[in-house]
């Protein structure tokens, strides 16, 4: 199961049209399409009403991504509009604490992003707990000091994961890990002692331990390793491997509005499981030793992403495995 929070266009909405109808391989995909920006501004409560009923009517998304969307009255007819139209709002944290403070106190349902400062203190702890928000601090573009996921290039040998290298394009997976650029904040290396995640993941292990209710949520940075990165860098603050977990299935599926069908191996549930080689209760960092993946009761390789049962299916070859590499002359 993927979920985009920000799309910026409505392709997704076809891919997942496509998964859904047969047309092509993929996970479940939801995703709030086209986020409501500051460039939309929202008069009163009806216009409000209006324009997220492209989401509720159109789009069919069940969620949308408040972003940044002018004051905070503004902010409050969203929500109120959202809760009209049954919709799930989550929101971008964009470096400003209090504004982070106002969405869980006006009732969103998720924010996406780290909150932007560290230590963060049992009073704040108590309002998340009592809101029922969702954080998902994305901390591999961590706020606050360099991005999680460089560590990770740094210390992981990326370009020779073999799994990574049959999925991916050998031009995409080189530009990424084979050179990162020198600034230390979205591209370059830092210091393990300049890293910030496992202290914004400090928060995470307090929320979770008072009652509080977490997301994983790679940003997108690297399909296929990028999850395990971020719940891997989520569990460094503390939390227990069971709790990790929990954060990365039930609270996650609940946290989209889809707790009833996904996040948990129960009775009238959908057939979505994986079968893992080694124990992550162990060891957080065996959840990347995939053997199989269910989806629907179909049972896939998790090398291959062939089918195995009911039926033995190749999965097709992806479109660019044989294509020329480009021979333009500079340098990338």
């Amino acid at each position: 199961t993927t979920r985009d929070p920000q799309t910026a266009t409505t392709d997704v909405l076809s891919y997942a049209d496509l998964v859904e109808t047969g047309d092509m391989i993929g996970p479940r995909i939801y995703s709030t399409g086209p986020g409501v920006f500051w460039g939309e501004p929202i008069k009163d409560l009806d216009h409000a009403r209006n324009v997220l009923r492209r989401y509720s009517d159109y789009y069919d998304t069940k969620t949308f991504k408040m972003y940044m969307s002018g004051n905070r009255q503004q902010r409050q007819w969203l929500i109120m509009a959202a809760k009209e139209l049954e919709l799930m709002p989550t929101t971008e944290g964009g470096l400003d604490f209090k504004l982070n403070l106002t969405h869980a106190i006006d009732g969103y349902s998720g924010l996406e992003h780290a909150l932007p400062i560290t230590p963060i203190y049992s009073d704040i702890v108590k309002l998340f707990v009592k809101s029922g928000i969702t954080y998902t601090p994305t901390l591999l573009v961590a706020y606050g000091g360099p991005w999680a996921e460089n560590y990770y290039y740094t210390s992981e040998n990326v370009f020779g994961d073999v799994k990574l290298r049959r999925f991916t394009p050998h031009a995409e997976l080189a530009s990424k890990s084979l050179r990162r650029g020198g600034r230390p904040g979205p591209a370059g290396w830092a210091h393990r002692k300049e890293q910030v995640f496992d202290k914004h993941a400090k928060f995470v292990a307090d929320l979770i331990a008072a009652g509080g209710r977490s997301g994983i949520g790679s940003h997108g940075q690297l399909q296929g390793l990028g999850y395990h990165w971020e719940l891997w860098s989520i569990q460094s603050g503390g939390l227990s491997e069971h709790d990790a977990l929990r954060v990365a299935t039930i609270y996650g599926a609940e946290a989209i509005g889809f707790g009833n069908d996904v996040g948990s191996i129960e009775p009238g549930k959908l057939a979505d499981l994986i079968i893992l080689n080694k124990n992550p209760l162990e060891n957080i960092r065996n959840t990347n030793s995939v053997k199989y993946v269910m989806k629907n009761g179909r049972l896939y390789n998790g090398d291959t992403l062939d089918e195995v049962w009911p039926r033995q299916q190749a999965l097709a070859k992806p479109y660019w495995q044989d294509r020329a590499p480009s021979t333009k002359a500079g340098i990338k």
